[in-house]
């Protein structure tokens, strides 16, 4: 009984009664769906003000505004190089598996829903991102939640106050007494995470049914093996450097990545990882600055999806397409696949951006990743996540800014307490032994 008070145990309960409703009354499990979008809805109320306020309260106390520039440039170097990886990554995965190749879907049109997808995306544009970055307003930013432009106002107003208030000002007060209130109301929010993630699940299952999650199972299985991969092997390998196991990491996220499993969505685990990682040793300045920017320029997850989804369309529908333009593609990909935050069809709309802008794939294979976009966004959301949680252990270890001990106590005073109870007896048949 101990265990089902535990959150993640919970939600893992939730997530398997969704597929099961989902499976036997898909009519009831497709009602549900206004659970799962009221949980989302709650935790991305709280982005923009956590966001500014962990970001001002931790760059109004750095005594070096030196090691905040030194910070800024690691961060963008490491999400560049990382991000690049898992474009090549899909981009080798989808040429040695060919997973579309024999399907000969060349006779797709475009539908009124994907041109209206293109349409959107044929606006965007690297000036229009970068303009967009600065807000029309500074309330415009959170009322629109824009994690970009709040994190844009956050570091303006954190520099401000480290160089023209003292540390005992009442507005740094005020600033750290309202994070500790938003994590209070976030702490509400998480004991319906349960109740959100079944919803959101079971209208998942009930709307696409089996025969649609069979759909193109071939690209969806190499998807989820090359993005288990890519965790294990490269995150593993920069966790294993900076002297911590993937799957300590992993175990510190545990919660977050169910939620994440079962809404397709990023955004809900942020207001926690930012919580979680500080506890965990990460200092605060370092998860208020990466945390936010890997949301929305270290999607890791995005680039395997999108690499591997153009090379599924061109051998789809039987599209010549040679590796002098696949390698042309990785720059634009390089581009387009940053910007926005992990939510669940962002990524979508951002192949449609890269399609409309190359103009060398049919738009119409666009319309053979509808069935199975909903699996696809989850895989996309959890590695981008993940991905995320590491780059700030990553750089707070790089700027020595990481207390493993504090990351060891984490652990140790969540063990779980069977755990505990075999270590002891393992304790005490060694010292019988010994005896």
């Amino acid at each position: 009984m101990a265990q089902l008070r535990k959150l993640h145990v919970q939600v893992l309960l939730a997530l398997m009664l969704a597929v099961l409703v989902g499976i036997v009354a898909p009519a009831t499990a497709i009602a549900m769906k206004p659970l799962g979008d009221a949980f989302i809805g709650l935790l991305r109320m709280l982005l923009a003000p956590i966001v500014f306020c962990t970001v001002v309260h931790g760059m109004s106390h750095v005594q070096d505004m030196r090691k905040l520039g030194r910070l800024g440039a690691k961060t963008l170097i490491y999400f560049e190089v990382v991000s690049t990886l898992a474009l090549f990554v899909g981009l080798v995965l989808v040429n040695v598996f060919k997973p579309g190749v024999g399907m000969h879907a060349v006779h797709l049109e475009s539908t009124g829903k994907i041109v209206q997808f293109a349409e959107s995306a044929a606006h965007m544009s690297v000036a229009d991102f970068l303009l967009g970055i600065v807000p029309t307003t500074l309330v415009g930013a959170f009322a629109t939640g824009n994690i970009l432009q709040v994190l844009f106002i956050a570091i303006l107003a954190g520099i401000a106050l480290n160089l023209s208030v003292g540390r005992d000002s009442i507005l740094l007060r005020g600033v750290g007494e309202a994070q500790r209130v938003l994590f209070t109301i976030l702490g509400f929010i998480m004991r319906l995470a349960p109740l959100g993630a079944f919803g959101a699940m079971a209208a998942a299952v009930g709307s696409y049914g089996g025969a649609t999650l069979l759909y193109l199972m071939k690209l969806v299985l190499l998807y989820w093996a090359g993005s288990i991969g890519f965790v294990l092997i490269v995150f593993g390998g920069i966790t294993a450097s900076c002297g911590v196991s993937i799957f300590a990491v992993l175990r510190l996220i545990r919660e977050e990545l169910l939620l994440v499993f079962g809404t397709a969505s990023g955004e809900v685990a942020f207001p926690r990882l930012v919580q979680k990682l500080q506890q965990a040793g990460c200092d605060e300045m370092v998860v208020g600055f990466v945390l936010p920017a890997g949301y929305s320029f270290n999607l890791d997850g995005t680039g395997i999806y999108m690499a591997m989804s153009v090379g599924f369309i061109a051998q789809a529908t039987d599209t010549p397409f040679s590796i002098a333009q696949q390698i042309a593609l990785l720059g634009v990909l390089m581009l387009t696949s940053k910007g926005g935050t992990t939510v669940a069809g962002g990524a979508f709309i951002k192949l449609a951006a890269t399609m409309e802008s190359v103009r060398v794939l049919p738009l119409g294979g666009l319309g053979l990743l509808f069935g199975i976009d909903r699996l696809m966004a989850t895989a996309t959301a959890l590695t981008n996540m993940i991905g995320n949680t590491v780059a700030v252990i990553a750089l707070a270890k790089w700027e020595h800014a990481f207390d493993a001990d504090a990351f060891r106590a984490w652990h140790g005073a969540h063990r779980a307490p069977e755990d505990h109870e075999t270590r002891a007896a393992a304790l005490a048949s060694n010292q019988s032994s010994a005896k």
